[in-house]
């Protein structure tokens, strides 16, 4: 009995394990990749653009404040009812770190001939990177949640939502002097196909 016992949830503790460790590399390869968009020089996403904003104005770094923007808008779920999971907690307290970490060891380039590779590598390990953290199903980051909750409060499009929430942090972080462009341009573009690439991929059975 105790050996059949020991077998049957062999599997499920398999599972768990696989899920928490594809979360915590989904969410360090985020940060770097955030870290090495704004290396990049040539604008980031929105959300990127308001810390840097931020950063510009008060003496915290830029992971800094992806930490406090994100316990912010984790403070935000309370109103919409929404509820937070080891991947939401996780996502608040390690991608700030690894972004900073990535700004402290890659150089800032000059030449566009560097720039511009490293923006697409950015890109693409961002999409990497939401793949895994949000394929291992353990809860959505804060920026995300708030999305799906007020799409759910409000009945308003998910494709509404998120283009008024992205248009407003970028205005605010254009204003405070964050850096926006051709990058921002690029990721808006290329994030939506590359995460429907990676992310069937990488979901861990339900």
């Amino acid at each position: 009995m105790a050996v059949s016992l020991s077998l049957s949830t062999s599997p499920i503790r398999t599972g768990l394990s696989r899920r928490l460790s594809q979360l915590a590399v989904g969410l360090v390869l985020y940060g770097v990749s955030m870290g090495l968009v704004l290396r990049s020089s040539l604008g980031g996403n929105p959300w990127d653009v308001l810390h840097q904003g931020l950063a510009r104005h008060l003496p915290l770094s830029v992971g800094t404040w992806v930490t406090l923007a994100g316990a912010l808008v984790l403070l935000l779920w309370i109103p919409l009812r929404q509820k937070p999971g080891v991947g939401t907690v996780g996502n608040v307290l390690v991608l700030g770190v690894a972004m900073d970490a990535t700004l402290a060891l890659v150089p800032h380039p000059h030449a566009l001939a560097v720039r511009v590779p490293l923006l697409a590598v950015g890109i693409v390990l961002n999409a990497l990177a939401t793949g895994l953290y949000i394929g291992a199903r353990l809860g959505p980051g804060p920026r995300d949640g708030l999305m799906t909750g007020l799409h759910r409060r409000t009945g308003r499009s998910v494709r509404l939502i998120r283009t008024c929430i992205e248009l407003t942090v970028l205005a605010a972080g254009t204003a405070l002097g964050g850096t926006s462009g051709v990058g921002t341009i690029a990721y808006a573009l290329a994030i939506g196909p590359l995460v429907q690439f990676f992310l069937p991929r990488l979901s861990v059975p339900a």
